[in-house]
């Protein structure tokens, strides 16, 4: 134990360096990555098609290379699912990330390089360790094992030499062999495709490990406490895991579940770290936990550019570096990456919270809000607000969504809330109220639209039966990896499915 602490200090002191290096200059930095980018990928087919070897300047790439969603980048995914090489990056890509950021039918399959696996989501699971071990240097977390709660893998039909699964499986899939050693469950239960049966030998397998930290998606890891619980008839974690001390988390907000964390895992000493980590890319780092900002990670092969969410919808919007992005202004983020994905517009929104260093929080989705009044609601109004009504009628939600309720000649608008409570609130009235008191104090359009109800009426709730999530989850065959509950939308797609399944 002390020889291993030993090498990862050494190790951990050569990367704080390199990382207080972009901290302090951030535009050298990314500048560095920008080129490297450009200089690689210039005799792909991409590079040839927009001229890489002629751009000597992020004015040149952002006027020659248009932004693009998925459905942009979709017709060059299905050619490297094929087996086309030398495309979007050299050589051939065998990984592609399912992306299950929506409960959609369609999928998402992101491409995933040898470059990205070794120097951006590997090297992001590395300083995550170097940050929290930094902030806890009496930490005793290397003498058990990290519970890893991922999703499943397989075959690939386009190819037969071509992969996809949830991130987190690749990444089990590709780690070096002597990672296994320190995370539970083995492999081959980690990779299980049915979450039911997944669930059930995690629980199985686990419980007489010694687990001194765990890493996944707060709301599936909240079900598998759970299950752990129940199965073992303890009453919280540290009855069974005594040495617990860290949940690295990421996927969604972590706010809505501090408060059952807390009660299930009843010590100061726990430690809660969040990353974002998504399918196309390791991106940040909360390395202060005091701070819930996390520290952008300038040097994994990514290059950001950020648009400011009033201009989403222009044919041009004017994209920002971090050299000019403001505090307090919610962006659309736009990456260019060693996958080979070129200003890909990843679909979430950020707020920078400091500038060197740059940090940041996830403010929502950019198609996840509700705006059908002008009212431009994001999630983390929403967050704030129901955080706001919990701690005040004691409620807990386990799960949420909401959308809107349209005007028709009789009624003016509205918000339906679908909330499922572990908790009940000890007054849904006094709830709906201060939900909707909080909504106007952390956003002015919304304020502006409920003034004497002249355009909105007050929200709606409408109590969720226990399960109904999971079991709508269960239904599309979305159980368990980092599937989410959309929570906010701008059409009533996803409530009136939910609400037919709750009259059930």
């Amino acid at each position: 134990m002390a020889i291993l602490s030993s090498i990862i200090s050494l190790v951990n002191t050569r990367r704080l360096s390199q990382v207080e290096h972009f901290k302090l200059h951030p535009e050298d930095v990314q500048r560095d990555q920008f080129f490297k980018l450009i200089n690689t990928a210039k005799n792909t087919s991409f590079g040839k098609e927009y001229s890489f070897d002629s751009i000597d300047s992020y004015q040149k790439f952002s006027e020659r290379v248009p932004i693009r969603d998925y459905e942009g980048v979709r017709p060059y995914v299905e050619r490297l699912r094929q087996g086309e090489s030398n495309l979007l990056w050299p050589g051939d890509i065998k990984w592609f990330a399912k992306s299950s950021g929506t409960t959609s039918t369609k999928s998402k399959f992101i491409p995933v390089t040898k470059e990205t696996l070794e120097e951006c989501h590997f090297r992001g699971g590395k300083d995550v360790l170097a940050f929290y071990l930094e902030n806890n240097p009496e930490s005793e977390m290397f003498s058990g094992k990290c519970l890893t709660l991922g999703g499943s893998h397989q075959i690939n039909n386009f190819s037969n030499d071509s992969y996809f699964g949830d991130l987190s499986a690749i990444l089990i899939e590709n780690l070096p062999f002597w990672t296994h050693f320190a995370r539970t469950p083995e492999q081959s239960i980690a990779l299980m495709d049915e979450w039911e049966a997944k669930l059930a030998k995690i629980t199985e397998t686990t419980i007489n490990d010694n687990v001194t930290s765990l890493a996944g998606v707060p709301s599936w890891f909240l079900v598998l406490i759970k299950n752990v619980l129940k199965q073992t008839g303890k009453s919280n974690l540290l009855e069974i895991w005594p040495k617990l001390e860290l949940f690295m988390h990421g996927g969604i907000n972590f706010t809505p579940y501090r408060k059952q964390y807390k009660e299930l895992i009843p010590t100061d000493k726990m430690n809660y770290q969040e990353t974002y980590n998504a399918s196309e890319g390791f991106f940040g780092i909360q390395d202060d936990l005091n701070d819930p900002g996390m520290l952008l990670m300038l040097d994994y092969g990514v290059f950001y550019e950020f648009i400011p969410l009033s201009e989403i919808t222009h044919p041009h919007p004017n994209s920002k570096t971090v050299e000019d992005v403001e505090l307090g202004v919610d962006y659309a983020m736009v990456i260019s990456t060693n996958s080979g994905l070129w200003r890909y517009m990843i679909g979430d929104t950020v707020r920078f919270t400091s500038l060197r260093p740059h940090k940041i929080i996830i403010t929502g989705r950019t198609k996840h809000y509700i705006n059908a009044f002008g009212e431009e609601l994001m999630i983390e109004n929403a967050e704030r607000a129901l955080e706001k009504a919990c701690s005040t009628t004691q409620a807990v939600i386990k799960e949420y969504t909401a959308a809107p309720i349209f005007m028709d000649e009789e009624t003016k608008g509205a918000h339906q809330w679908l909330i499922e409570f572990d908790q009940m609130p000890n007054s849904l009235e006094n709830f709906t109220e201060i939900l909707d008191k909080t909504l106007q104090e952390v956003n002015s359009d919304y304020e502006a639209k409920r003034y004497k109800n002249i355009t909105l009426d007050g929200p709606n709730i409408v109590i969720a039966r226990h399960y109904l999530f999971m079991d709508w989850l269960k239904s599309k065959n979305k159980l368990g990896g980092q599937n989410k509950i959309p929570r906010l939308a701008n059409n009533r797609e996803y409530i009136d499915e939910l609400l037919a399944l709750n009259n059930q």
